[in-house]
């Protein structure tokens, strides 16, 4: 209501107001932009302007979520994302590239690997890191690990006590 109160008092035309989103008729100047911004922020919100950008946040999210899953990882990356965002998978993949510049199974690893360095820094076995993070093998993470960073996770371990 507060959102519609909003809109009607800068005299901005919409087709509907629900809980996080609003449709509008037609596209904002810059001035009624800023006027629409500044109102809701007096009341608490912001303006997020790209639906694009709101699920890219929402796939970063839910990947850091997976990473962060010590549990028995029962769905594919695939298919948990699917089902997290209420999307079909190559809408959320090619998304993903076309605004972040990288595939999101690369982005994946990325995390994965800055994970693994945590886990060396509390002198977990190889091995157990492997499987909290659902690798197929030790031999799989190392090589992942060596290719994202340039060292083996063994020497990374020797550089850190350094």
């Amino acid at each position: 209501m507060a959102v519609e109160q909003i809109l009607n008092r800068l005299d901005i035309p919409f087709h509907t107001v629900q809980m996080g989103f609003v449709e509008l008729k037609n596209e904002l100047s810059e001035q009624q932009t800023q006027e629409f911004e500044k109102e809701l922020s007096a009341i608490g919100f912001e303006v997020l302007q790209d639906r694009k950008q709101r699920i890219l946040e929402d796939i970063k999210l839910a990947l850091q979520e997976l990473v962060n899953k010590e549990s028995e990882q029962s769905l594919k990356t695939s298919a948990f994302l699917a089902e997290r965002l209420n999307l079909e998978y190559n809408y959320i993949s090619s998304l993903f590239s076309e605004l972040q510049g990288e595939p999101l199974e690369q982005y994946l690893i990325k995390l994965k690997v800055e994970k693994v360095k945590e886990y060396l820094q509390y002198d977990l076995a190889l091995s157990e890191i492997a499987e909290k993070l659902h690798y197929s093998s030790t031999a799989h993470l190392s090589s992942q690990f060596k290719k994202m960073t340039g060292l083996t996770p063994s020497a990374y371990k020797k550089q850190i006590r350094n």
